[in-house]
């Protein structure tokens, strides 16, 4: 049996939203997600393992649905995700957890230059190789979600920034898309990315004040 025949039944309806199937990896997908970014709020080391379940059903999902740049960065997300797990286990000082920091102005430099390139490479790419109809919004969501995994990797304060604005673009995508159920997970995170900016950003102030003290 191949992989295709292995990975078929999860492309496979599990109900449908009006004349539109939700497969079953989609419905994971939700899932997997909503949960995954319920721990990142809580800062939960548990949040890694589920986000790698979440990235290989949700890269299926867009695989499908012809969102390629979105489904090869679920790829990179996967390695993202088992470098994310080791630094907030060991990338503290002296090999200690993480604690939340705030994004430097070198860095802020540095994402913006490589989340500009990127969207320009990803754009011409998807337009001249691919049958994307959306390549530039495909590219920017792509970029901005790979700035803003960086930064949830290493626990600054303003990755919740960057995926408040990537969420709000990938809501009317996906529903543009006919990938109903996943724009409504998008809505979730949406909700869960704010509580975590200030449930991160109250974490922050507290050892601001412990350290002034």
């Amino acid at each position: 049996m191949s992989l295709h025949d292995l990975l078929r039944p999860l492309l496979e309806p599990a109900f449908h939203l009006g004349q539109v199937p939700t497969s079953r990896a989609e419905l994971l997908g939700f899932v997997t997600g909503a949960v995954c970014v319920y721990l990142v709020v809580r800062q939960s080391i548990w949040n890694w393992p589920i986000g790698i379940a979440n990235v290989a059903l949700l890269g299926l999902v867009f695989l499908d649905g012809g969102l390629y740049a979105d489904a090869a960065l679920q790829i990179v997300y996967i390695v993202l995700q088992a470098y994310g797990w080791w630094a907030w286990l060991y990338g503290g000082r002296d090999r200690t957890r993480l604690v939340v920091t705030r994004t430097s102005r070198a860095e802020w430099a540095g994402l913006a230059a490589a989340g500009l390139a990127a969207t320009a490479l990803m754009t011409w790419i998807l337009a001249a190789h691919t049958d994307s109809t959306v390549p530039f919004w495909d590219a920017l969501t792509t970029a901005i979600s790979l700035t803003a995994t960086y930064g949830q990797c290493r626990k600054r304060l303003e990755s919740w920034y960057l995926w408040i604005t990537v969420d709000l673009i990938y809501i009317p995508l996906y529903a543009y898309k006919e990938l109903y159920l996943t724009s409504v997970l998008y809505v979730v995170f949406l909700s869960l990315c704010v509580m975590g900016l200030v449930a991160w950003r109250g974490d922050w102030r507290a050892r601001e004040a412990v350290a002034r003290a």
